[in-house]
């Protein structure tokens, strides 16, 4: 969230913000009161008033939400881009950027999902007008972003290719974004960010640079040990003893090949320790990306009961990390961390009753009379395979969407109950101990850039390490 990537851009690193269901975040942050008037205070910036305060008119609540009463609903994403989801986003977008570059001259990014199509563009352009300085995309091949980002960054219409299935060769199905229809006064261009397009193989990195749309100013080289969603091993794969897919010399990448592209790269998955970043230079990566270390610190987004009890069952040697091949709506892998009472216990998670109502993971599919509509597979069985799709799918899937907002501290209130996290974290979940101070039961982002950076600056005699501003 945009606290822990302004500690991270204030200390001189690039601090990443999650876009991946900003608007019902915001929503939600404005429904239980906006706790600091942080939002607000964001929206006092935003270049249209009159929609900043059509969100606000929409969602905020002075007194904050009754315990045990449901969120307010906001509409799924939707291929129609009806104006008040739209403007949501934008406005949703813009605040989390400009929160996170509040105050100092650090760089910010935002990281985007590909396969989230619906709403990426109004994301972008919220984003842009905030002033982000690198855009950020993976879980899926983001061919069409360098585009996009080039015409929006000059208030041009920009579309984006949907993945349907069903779809045929000649079928062209677009989700399209005008900002003049939002903001028919724009005046001059704004900086394009930089893009950097996450990728689990060389082979992949190479066609986007043949085929990018845009620009790409870089890689995130993403290996299978690193936390939320895996790229799957390449082929027909064996699961081990746990059910997990098993990566094998196919799945490593050639970083040699990658650095002979000749652009910037970062290394991430299980880099979380000055030794791995060490390395990571050594191959000639610019830097590495580090993600499960900065989850569990004091500024980051999940809510704090939850990093304190993680944090203690690593002291106490008990965290588990899983990476479940079948639990995203995706398809792709999704590590899970072992926790009692949350989603990752399958006999909770059957308890649940089945729905689908935050929609981000939905598939688009073409109906036999050529019009578009949509299913997951977490949602109810029947409902899926009613829309054509296979029951075997359904099996094991779970409610991301859910999960991952009630992480951070904004779960539903849904039939009489509360929905339950499901964590994730990286397999070097095991370390992240390191960066305690002696004594302490938690630590800060300034610990783990510290526990990084300062043996790096010891290697080198006379250099200076940055420090916060």
């Amino acid at each position: 969230n945009w606290p822990l990537a302004r500690a991270v851009a204030q200390y001189g690193q690039l601090g990443v913000v999650s876009g991946t269901a900003l608007d019902v975040i915001v929503a939600r942050r404005l429904q239980d009161g906006d706790d600091g008037g942080h939002l607000r205070r964001a929206l006092a910036h935003f270049p249209d008033p009159a929609m900043a305060q059509r969100v606000l008119d929409r969602y905020f609540q002075v007194a904050g939400r009754p315990a045990l009463r449901a969120y307010k609903a906001k509409p799924m994403p939707t291929i129609q881009q009806h104006r008040a989801p739209v403007e949501l986003t934008l406005v949703a977008n813009f605040a989390e950027v400009w929160l996170a570059k509040e105050g100092h001259s650090g760089l910010v990014g935002i990281n985007l999902l590909e396969k989230i199509q619906l709403p990426n563009l109004a994301s972008l352009y919220g984003a842009l007008l905030a002033g982000v300085d690198y855009v950020l995309m993976g879980a899926g091949i983001p061919t069409e972003i360098p585009g996009a980002l080039d015409r929006l960054a000059r208030h041009e219409p920009a579309a984006l290719r949907l993945h349907v299935a069903g779809a045929e060769p000649d079928d062209d199905y677009r989700v399209r974004f005008d900002p003049r229809r939002y903001f028919p006064d724009s005046g001059a261009a704004f900086k394009r960010p930089a893009f950097l397009a996450i990728v689990a193989s060389q082979v992949l990195a190479q066609a986007l640079l043949k085929k990018a749309t845009g620009r790409i100013d870089g890689f995130v080289v993403e290996g299978p040990t690193a936390g939320g969603h895996n790229a799957p091993p390449r082929g027909h794969y064996p699961l081990n003893d746990r059910g997990e897919p098993i990566y094998g010399p196919k799945d490593a990448v050639d970083l040699a090949k990658i650095q002979a592209l000749g652009v910037p790269f970062w290394l991430a998955g299980s880099y979380g320790a000055p030794e791995q970043l060490r390395a990571a230079l050594a191959a000639g990566a610019a830097g590495v990306q580090v993600g499960t270390a900065f989850a569990f610190c004091v500024e980051s987004g999940l809510s704090a009961a939850i990093k304190a009890d993680v944090v203690a069952r690593v002291r106490r040697g008990e965290a588990v990390t899983l990476t479940d091949p079948v639990a995203s709506p995706t398809g792709f892998p999704f590590k899970v961390v072992q926790l009692p009472g949350t989603n990752a216990d399958p006999a909770l998670y059957a308890a649940r009753e089945r729905r689908c109502d935050l929609g981000y993971l939905r598939h688009l599919y073409k109906r036999p009379d050529g019009t578009l509509d949509y299913r997951c597979p977490a949602e109810p069985v029947e409902d899926y395979v009613a829309k054509g799709g296979d029951r075997a799918d359904t099996v094991g899937r779970k409610c991301l969407c859910n999960g991952l907002l009630a992480n951070i501290g904004l779960p539903q209130w849904s039939h009489g109950e509360l929905e339950r996290p499901l964590v994730t974290a990286g397999d070097d979940l095991a370390a992240i101990t390191r960066f305690l101070p002696p004594g302490a039961e938690t630590y800060t982002a300034a610990d783990v850039l510290r526990g990084l950076l300062a043996p790096l600056a010891a290697d080198a005699p006379g250099a200076r390490m940055a420090s916060p501003a």
